[in-house]
Parts: C-alpha cells; sequence; structure tokens
C-alpha cells in the first residue's frame, strides 16, 4: 500500500478548487480516501474569510498535493449546507474549515487563524494520515546529510528549506552550522546576526552562537593548550587553566576530555568563581546540542555529581 509521501503531486489545478453541492462527493469524499480535503465554507459577504482563504491556500500550496482544498460559498449551496448540518457539521458561522479524511470529518475550526496556526493544522491532519509536509522531509534529508559529514549537501538543502520558510530557525541554524563545518564561520555569525529579534532567542539559534563563540574561544585557548598543562601539572587547583584546557580540547573537537576536564574541575570545588565550570559545561551542552551523544553522557555525570 502505498503512502502518502509515494504519491505523485497532482495537477495544480487539482489542488485547490472551487466545489459546489453536485461535486461535493466526489471533490471531497471520495478524494480525502487518497489525500487529507480541507473544505473552506465561506460567504462573499464575510469579512475574515477574505483573510482566511489566500492564507490557507498559501499552506496547501506549501504541502505539495499532500493535502487539497475545496472551497465551498454556502449562500450558493444551501442544500447542501443543509445536508452536512444534518450530519453534524455546524456552519451557522463563517468561514469554517473541515478537514475530511477516508471520508469522515477528522477535524475544523471556525474563524480566521494566523498562518502559523494553519500550518500547525495542516501538520496535524497529514501526521493523522501518516504523512508530513515536504519541508519535514527536507528537514530530514538535511539533517541526515549533516549527520553524514556532507555539509555542502546539507548546506544546499537547509538553504531550500529556508527559501520555502524565511523564519524556519531549524532551516537558519542548519546553514549556519553547516557553514562553520565548511570553514565560513565569519558567514555564518553574519546570518545569526542579521535574523530579526524573534528568532534570535529561539533555542535552535542560541545554540549555533554558543558554538560561534566557543570555536572562537577555542582557537585561542588551543595555542595555550601546553600553557595549561604546565599550569595544572604545577597547581591541580588551577581552576581557571582547567576551564581554559576544557575550551582548547572541545575546539580540538575532544568533547569527552572537555566534559571531564569542566567536571574535575566542579568536584574539586564547585562554587568557584559562581559555578564557572559548571556553567561553562552548559554552554557546551547547548552548543552540541541536547541529542548529542557527548552532551548526554555529560549530562549523566553531572547529575551523579550534583546528587552525590
Amino acid at each position: 500500500m502505498s503512502t502518502l509521501l509515494d504519491q505523485t503531486p497532482p495537477p495544480a489545478a487539482d489542488i485547490i478548487k472551487d466545489g459546489d453541492q453536485k461535486s461535493f462527493m466526489q471533490d471531497v469524499v471520495a478524494a480525502s480516501r487518497e489525500v487529507p480535503v480541507l473544505v473552506d465554507f465561506w460567504a462573499t459577504w464575510c469579512g475574515p474569510c477574505k483573510q482566511l482563504t489566500p492564507a490557507i491556500e498559501k499552506v496547501v500550496r506549501a504541502a505539495g498535493g499532500r493535502v487539497r482544498l475545496v472551497k465551498i460559498d454556502i449562500d450558493q449551496n444551501r442544500a447542501l449546507v443543509q445536508q452536512l448540518a444534518q450530519l453534524g457539521l455546524p456552519l451557522q458561522s463563517v468561514p469554517t474549515v473541515a478537514a475530511f479524511w477516508q471520508g469522515q470529518i477528522a477535524d475544523l475550526f471556525q474563524g480566521a487563524l494566523p498562518e502559523s496556526e494553519l500550518k500547525k493544522f495542516v501538520e496535524n491532519l497529514l501526521k493523522l494520515a501518516g504523512g508530513q509536509m515536504p519541508s519535514a522531509d527536507l528537514l530530514g534529508e538535511a539533517k541526515q546529510a549533516a549527520e553524514e559529514g556532507d555539509h555542502q549537501t546539507a548546506l544546499q538543502l537547509y538553504g531550500a528549506l529556508a527559501q520555502q520558510e524565511p523564519e524556519n530557525a531549524a532551516a537558519l541554524a542548519g546553514i549556519a552550522r553547516s557553514l562553520m563545518q565548511l570553514g565560513e564561520e565569519e558567514q555564518a555569525a553574519q546570518l545569526i546576526e542579521s535574523l530579526p529579534a524573534k528568532l534570535q532567542e529561539h533555542a535552535e539559534i542560541s545554540a549555533v552562537r554558543s558554538a560561534l563563540e566557543l570555536a572562537s574561544a577555542g582557537r585561542e585557548a588551543r595555542a595555550k593548550l601546553a600553557e595549561y598543562e604546565a599550569r595544572l601539572a604545577a597547581d591541580p587547583n588551577d581552576h581557571q587553566a582547567r576551564i581554559d584546557l576544557a575550551v582548547a580540547l572541545n575546539a580540538a573537537d575532544d568533547r569527552a576530555g572537555a566534559v571531564d576536564a569542566l567536571l574535575e574541575a566542579f568536584r574539586r570545588d564547585r562554587a568557584w568563581n559562581d559555578q564557572a565550570a559548571r556553567k561553562q559545561l552548559l554552554k557546551f551542552f547547548e552548543a552540541w546540542g541536547f541529542e548529542d551523544p557527548a552532551t548526554k553522557a555529560g549530562r549523566r555525570k553531572l547529575s551523579a555529581l550534583l546528587f552525590s
């Protein structure tokens, strides 16, 4: 049995169309056995309808044929409205959008929702139908390419996603991380700093900013690696030297070594310099990502120290 992802997208004319009581069974009920179908019930006198319809059309087009939209003028289709009311679909107010899947009403909402909420509505509908938005596919492919070390391909995929969704924080963060991996840290920093304020505080963007800061500090620390080791050999309680050593080890991609150095500093003196070792460790975790194996292992070790 084919999935939604396997299906060839229908022609553009079939993705969004005007419907009526004669075509309802074919365009909505029958069609919903193949892909989810949204039905936008509207009226010419309805102000909110004029706001909703363009927004929902945009979201449906972005779904690339994985969901369809049928628009029905309630004043021109009174018999259909009465029939649907008997089936429990209230159409006293418009706009009303009903989602059909497998011939049944799967969900509905009334009123003009913002585009972000419309996207969530469609994403939930596709999830119910066993699919997802094309943008989710693109994001998954980009992440896989990055995990495989193909950062040039990852950059292209993240870039394509950002073109589709200019405020997609995951795509923008992915572009910046790919640029860093390709040795273009300055360009990555410029991208992050150019983002609007509402994206600056997003967790994924903050993580990239931390990674950029660590990369810069790490280059300086790496040049002094021998110095830090000598200072610790002379004084094992030189906590600043141990923290600087951790930054240098992280820059050398020795995440496990960086974690161990900070944990040792924390074990020796938890309160030193306002818990600087623990705070540096948390900054590492943010920069690496919470799903990174080094982050998971480090969190376990930190928890063991905190609760021992």
